[in-house]
């Protein structure tokens, strides 16, 4: 090998080593630079860096401001508009335009949040007053996006041009460069109302967020005005004022159900507003209600959404229960529909199943989905460049100081424009009155600064402008400008011109040399000194001040304020289905199958004794009604059995139908009750309306063997309370036996057994309790033996009230006591219980089934003994048929039959004459063939009073409608004779 041969090892270890050093000096300086900058803790530094972050996220991002309630991007898009003269006055512009130019000029993020934004402000639903009109899709309250920008066009409304972005001008409000200082924006714009209450705001920044309600503009207006006149109002005082903000108004309407949370929200500036969708019920011809159609939606919730959780809780659920059923998590809807279209915005039609409660539907549609939801209030807003929780008073009084320096601002600015133009009219009257010198001058100089020169430099005669300047008490011309040296103007008898008044009349027109020239100049001076006046009133008098933004508020609230969208309600924590029900009188039927419902009173019109009635219900097959009640909606029905157990049921719980389908059967009881042996004969013979229980009060039962039984309201309560579907034992009965009747007593009334062959008992019920408790239970165990006690004889001869042995109460499970003994093969088919004092004016009705009846005074049978075997009440059982019930009658009062075949009759019990005992009775009701009276009921006074109001309603609404078809059909009729005329003649109709 050469020894000039390169070796490559050696030089690779040479590149090597260059390298290293090369490194090892870099490394070198840096850390020679290291040494000169200061060290800094991390912790610190990631503080103060993510401060400053969030900083401007609430700043420029996320919170709007107080004053104009306008997040940044917001009023960018604003401005630009406005700038670019999009206004409601000129046509729309791409809406991919506006968010170029908005992000060219003023804010460098993204298109997509521009455009967001100015789809914001042109949706209905989102905004209570648009700032935007949108052309093209926009979006809607299903949740569906807008169109891709190239495709939509937009422009200013009304209200932004006049009320956001009038008297936008640098001496109003404050302006700052934009990003690259090219150009200016304003920091704020001069919202002559407060957009924050009026189009709400959300937003979430670092650590914060905002969520402030839309409201209605007149209600916001109006209290700007009250808070205006009364700084020092509260909050209880305003929201109580009329037409003042009482709480939100959303642009989707809605109904806001209770104010405390709003309350709060307004006090603290934190709470929330429960809204529940605008709903109507429609119905089929049949009076029946057939579906739930939702008009109005919550605020920010999607119309999509709700039709997809109806839908899903109308499924099945999977789980199975014990029983063997399957649960369903709404009751009484069959299917819901979305028929929303261009005229109506939203449209939800949930159709109901029979006999379904719309209200309890409703309810349980408000609790499982968005048809009710909360809006969570949190008022947190800009204040002076700061983020800060704020009250209403608080934004009304940020909002009022704004106005006031707006005002103010724009005054001084108008005020500073009107001396300059008055001082330049002074100096033209100046160079009128002395025309022929200035022209002199003019012509004599060499170019227009030596004219200028001499004008100013020339002393003018100014007797004639010095009687039109108007001077302050200091003698100050008030038209004279800042700037402007002492030394110009009116001094010494001697007008002096300034530069700027000289410069005003190098630039005059020849035309303004006439007289009418002069004239015009001479009032347009005038009109600026009383400008001038007016604006330095304003500057110096508050109470002006006031005014003059009293007036702006209430221009505003003329030209742009609108009804309320939103409703209110009580409050939901203290919801219930009974608060949805209106109380009223109701006719409860029982039929013998044991389909039972309820209608209004009304729909049973009253007619005369004798008719054959008309069809109450539908019967099947060999079914009939055998029990008719009158009742309130919020009263607990005790439905007694023939068995002896006892089931309860709010009445409005009962299925019901309209006046024109009174003849619906119903539903059976066992699909109500839980355990109703139906199958094994159970059958409800006896139903008690309960408004109230008292424990004085008792439950009077009668057997059709004759036996009876009292026990407290009060033991029943508990039972009642919890409203069970299960029944529970009431009495307990021999085998043979089973309970017709059950009233209710108060331990002191006169009991009335009717018997079926024509027989009644009458006795006093109080029992007087023995001194001896041995002595007590040894009689009544020989009650039903003693044969004492019964007094068969037929004399009207009494014994005293409380003589006898009378009714001992006993408790629920207990046995019966003999009420009276029986004749033959009668049986006891009804039970009446009478306060003593009413005993001596009250009457009877009593009814057989052949449609025969009486109306007898109960004075008429003697009070007995308990046990006894009665007296005749009812004779010629072979003509008049088997006596079925006995009611009481009163004059004004009216009594309801009902017939095997499901016939019924309403009658004024005044139509029947009042006989003696012996009497045999009249013609009630006319029977068809095969058919006979199973049921009567009485119908108090004030209920035969209340129904003949809602006929008498009813009757004039169908005359009125008869009305209204007549006109209808006499202007059909008429046009389509002057149809056939002009057919007839086609000359005249060419003519």
């Amino acid at each position: 090998m050469s020894d000039n041969t390169e070796n490559p090892s050696s030089q690779n270890s040479v590149e090597s080593s260059e390298e290293t050093s090369t490194i090892e000096v870099d490394t070198t300086q840096v850390r020679k630079l290291n040494l000169n900058v200061p060290p800094s803790d991390l912790n610190k530094e990631l503080g103060q860096s993510f401060i400053n972050y969030a900083m401007s996220v609430i700043k420029d991002r996320a919170l709007p401001d107080v004053r104009d309630g306008l997040k940044p991007v917001h009023r960018r898009a604003l401005f630009d508009m406005k700038d670019l003269g999009v206004t409601h006055k000129s046509p729309t512009k791409k809406s991919a335009r506006i968010v170029g130019d908005v992000i060219g000029r003023f804010h460098p993020h993204g298109d997509t949040a521009v455009y967001e934004t100015i789809v914001r402000m042109a949706q209905w639903f989102s905004m209570r007053e648009c700032l935007i009109f949108g052309q093209g899709n926009f979006g809607d309250i299903d949740g569906d996006g807008a169109a891709a920008m190239r495709y939509t066009e937009v422009k200013l409304t009304r209200i932004a041009t006049e009320t956001l972005l009038d008297d936008l001008d640098e001496n109003i409000v404050d302006f700052e460069p934009n990003y690259d200082g090219s150009e200016t924006i304003a920091t704020v714009l001069p919202a002559k109302f407060p957009n924050l209450l009026v189009n709400g705001a959300s937003g979430i920044a670092v650590g914060m967020a905002t969520n402030i309600p839309t409201h209605n503009l007149t209600e916001v207006v109006n209290s700007c005005i009250a808070y205006l006149e009364n700084p020092n109002i509260t909050l209880d005082e305003l929201m109580s004022m009329e037409g003042c903000i009482k709480g939100p108004d959303f642009p989707t309407g809605g109904t806001i159900v209770g104010t405390d949370g709003i309350r709060e929200a307004y006090a603290t500036g934190k709470g929330r507003c429960i809204i529940r969708s605008k709903s109507h019920v429609e119905y089929d011809k049949k009076g029946v209600a057939k579906a739930i159609i939702v008009d109005e939606i919550p605020y920010v919730v999607h119309k999509a959404d709700i039709v997809r959780q109806i839908r899903d809780l109308l499924k099945d659920d999977k789980d199975v229960r014990k029983d063997g059923k399957k649960d369903k998590k709404i009751e009484g809807v069959k299917e819901v529909n979305d028929l929303s279209d261009k005229d109506n915005a939203v449209k939800i039609e949930i159709v109901l199943k029979g006999g379904a409660f719309p209200e309890a539907v409703l309810n349980n549609l408000y609790q499982k989905t968005s048809l009710q939801s909360s809006f969570p209030i949190n008022m947190v807003a800009l204040s002076k460049g700061k983020p800060k929780l704020l009250t209403l008073l608080n934004i009304l009084d940020e909002f009022m100081e704004f106005r006031r320096n707006v005002v103010t601002r724009r005054t001084s600015y108008w005020l500073k424009n009107a001396k300059k133009d008055a001082h330049t009219q002074e100096g033209l009257l100046v160079a009128k009155a002395n025309i022929q010198r200035v022209i002199d001058l003019i012509t004599s100089s060499a170019n227009s600064e030596e004219a200028k020169a001499k004008l100013i430099a020339e002393p003018w005669d100014g007797e004639m402008i010095n009687t039109l300047i108007e001077r302050t008490p200091e003698g100050i011309n008030i038209a004279l400008p800042l700037g402007i040296p002492a030394d110009k103007g009116y001094v010494n008898g001697k007008y002096y011109l300034s530069v700027e008044q000289a410069e005003s009349i190098l630039r005059l027109q020849l035309s303004k040399l006439t007289h009418l020239a002069q004239d015009e100049i001479r009032d347009l001076y005038k009109k600026l000194l009383a400008d001038i006046h007016d604006y330095l009133d304003i500057l110096t008098n508050p109470e002006r001040l006031k005014k003059e933004i009293r007036e702006e508020l209430i221009k505003v609230r003329e030209t742009f304020g609108n009804a309320r969208k939103t409703d209110f309600t009580y409050d939901m924590s203290k919801f219930n289905k009974a608060d949805l029900i209106q109380r009223r009188d109701v006719i409860v039927t029982l039929s013998a199958q044991g389909f039972i419902k309820y209608q209004e009173v009304a729909t049973y019109e009253s007619q005369s004794r004798g008719g054959k009635g008309k069809l109450a219900t539908k019967v099947k097959g060999e079914d009939y009604v055998t029990k008719v009640i009158v009742a309130s909606t919020h009263d607990k029905l005790m439905c007694f059995t023939n068995k002896g157990r006892v089931f309860v049921r709010v009445v409005y719980d009962l299925p019901t139908y309209s006046h024109e389908n009174r003849t619906s059967q119903g539903s059976l009881v066992q699909n109500i009750f839980n355990n109703l042996d139906a199958a094994n004969g159970e059958c409800i013979t006896a139903m008690v309306p309960i408004s109230e229980f008292n424990d004085d009060d008792y439950f009077f039962m009668a057997t059709k063997k004759g036996l009876i039984k009292k026990t407290s309201l009060s033991a029943y309560k508990s039972f009642v309370s919890r409203l069970s579907l299960n029944g529970m034992k009431a009495v307990n009965l021999n085998d043979d036996d089973e309970l017709i009747g059950v009233e209710v007593s108060s331990g002191d009334d006169d009991i009335f057994l009717f018997t079926s062959n024509g027989y009644c008992q009458h006795f006093c019920e109080f029992y007087k309790k023995k001194t001896d408790a041995a002595e007590d239970e040894i009689a009544e165990d020989n009650d039903e033996t003693d044969s004492s006690q019964s007094d068969d004889s037929d004399d009207d001869s009494s014994i005293d009230r409380h003589s006898g042995s009378g009714v001992r109460p006993s408790g629920r499970g207990s046995g019966c006591i003999r009420g009276i003994k029986l004749r033959d093969d009668g049986e006891v088919v009804s039970l009446m219980v009478v306060p003593p004092k009413r005993v001596a004016s009250q009457q009877c009705l009593i009814a057989s089934s052949n449609g025969f009846g009486k109306r007898m005074e109960l004075s008429s049978l003697s009070l007995r003994n308990r046990g006894g075997m009665g007296i005749v009440i009812m004779k010629n059982l072979e003509r008049n048929g088997q006596v079925i019930g006995a009611v009481t009658a009163d004059e004004k009062s009216d009594f309801m039959l009902i017939t095997n075949q499901g016939q019924l009759i309403r009658s004024p019990m005044a139509d029947i004459s009042v006989s003696g005992r012996y009497a045999a009775g009249n013609i009630l009701m006319r029977m068809y063939q095969g058919d006979s009276v199973v049921a009567m009921q009485a119908i108090p006074e004030d209920v035969v009073e209340n129904a003949k109001q809602i006929a008498e309603a009813r009757a004039r609404e169908k005359e009125e409608l008869k009305r209204e078809e007549e006109i209808f059909n006499a202007g059909a009729a008429e046009a389509a004779d002057s149809a056939v005329n002009n057919d007839a003649n086609p000359g005249n109709s060419q003519e």
